[in-house]
């Protein structure tokens, strides 16, 4: 029977009935090891306890009302996300892509309100990843997901990652701001050169122009540190996040300074269902555990254990695996082989990872992860370079493809 679900995904013969911890159960019975997380979403792994109560409580008493009202639930979470990083304001939305859509409508008002409407234009990177719509994929800049969709929307001038000369070259009349992930998710894990993201932050400040962030990967927690930009020492002006937030339920946001918000006065932006009392108690919910102390230290560590236990694999299986990259728990294998078939024989040995650009496979494990966990991963790694060089790489000829997103 064909699936009544329009067919933009090649999806994988294989669903899941329950998830816990770091674990999911298919409808057949059988246990997988999630190192993908749903891409980076199940920050706190599956039925993490404190989130269900969050959900059970918010959900018994009020799911919506609307932005025309008061929200608390609202209020405090964005309150707390301040406190925590450099923003002044927080604008709740319900994924990704509406976060960054946000992000970019606020670079561009802030110099409309400036008077200058003509600095509309931003400079974005090759390989990037900013979410599914027509505003987004052009930002991108990718031709396989802006095929067929008419004119490219316009004002966005896309860059080699990397490459400060031609971010300067970039650099005209128009030009209002910089669209960066300070690592590239579905690009393949693709961390900047030293010194890269604060060079942009000087070529901004020299300029007028505004430095926002795409942190929906890999923000909350993600890299070892609560937002990536810690990593690198680099505040933006915005920053778009979403995916871990809301541990599993759908909620983004993006944050901006006092001075880059000006022009999001009343009227300049809505949204129906974002920021909802359901949504951000689940994110105080997560905010909770991950704010607690020693969380993101955890992280950390077993990110540095994760990416240690990877490196003797490389060792061992050096025809398969060319390298391990990343930071935190946002690691990425660069393989040898077709990325497919890797996934595939690591599904084979009941373990799930994302298949990314550049043949890379990435690990995106629930922050929970533990290390007994990490070393069965690993583990199960090994067997599944086992099935590559054996010549059975799968049991199944499902491949994974259309995943960003």
């Amino acid at each position: 029977m064909t699936s009544p679900l329009l067919p933009t995904y090649a999806r994988v013969n294989l669903a899941f009935e329950r998830g816990d911890g770091a674990w999911l159960t298919s409808t057949a019975g059988e246990r997988f090891l999630d190192f993908g997380a749903g891409i980076a979403v199940a920050s706190l792994g599956h039925g993490h306890p404190h989130v269900l109560k969050a959900l059970h409580e918010q959900g018994a008493k009020i799911w919506h009302t609307s932005n025309l009202f008061e929200i608390p639930q609202a209020e405090r979470l964005a309150r707390r996300l301040v406190e925590v990083s450099f923003a002044d304001y927080v604008f709740f939305t319900n994924s990704g892509a509406e976060a960054v859509e946000g992000a970019i409508k606020t670079a561009r008002k802030y110099h409309g309100s400036g008077g200058h409407p003509e600095k509309f234009r931003i400079i974005t990177f090759a390989g990037a990843f900013h979410g599914r719509t027509l505003a987004t994929i052009a930002a991108a800049g990718d031709p396989k997901y802006l095929e067929g969709f008419g004119p490219r929307v316009e004002g966005f001038d896309t860059v080699p990652f990397g490459d400060i000369e031609a971010a300067k070259a970039a650099i005209g009349p128009q030009t209002g701001a910089i669209l960066i992930e300070p690592i590239q998710g579905e690009g393949g894990i693709r961390m900047p050169p030293p010194g890269f993201l604060r060079a942009l932050r000087d070529l901004c400040d020299k300029h007028g122009m505004l430095l926002m962030f795409d942190e929906v990967q890999t923000g909350i927690g993600r890299t070892g540190k609560l937002f990536a930009y810690e990593v690198f020492g680099v505040a933006p002006d915005i920053m778009a996040i979403a995916k871990g937030i809301g541990g599993g339920f759908p909620l983004g946001a993006f944050l901006a300074t006092r001075d880059a918000a000006r022009g999001m006065t009343v009227g300049s932006h809505g949204t129906t269902f974002g920021g909802n009392p359901l949504a951000v108690s689940i994110g105080n919910a997560v905010l909770d555990v991950v704010l607690a102390p020693g969380f993101i230290e955890h992280v950390a560590l077993m990110g540095v254990t994760l990416k240690h236990s990877l490196a003797g694999l490389k060792d061992r299986h050096g025809e398969i695996i060319a390298e391990i990259r990343g930071e935190g728990l946002m690691l990425g294998i660069a393989l040898r082989v077709p990325v497919n078939d890797f996934a595939a024989a690591a599904r084979a040995e009941r373990i799930l990872v994302i298949p990314a650009a550049e043949n890379v496979a990435r690990l995106l494990p629930p922050l929970i992860i533990g290390e007994e966990e990490i070393f069965e991963a690993v583990a199960r790694f090994d067997a599944a370079c086992q099935r590559i060089e054996s010549g059975k790489p799968e049991n199944s000829s499902a491949k994974l493809s259309g995943t960003a997103g």
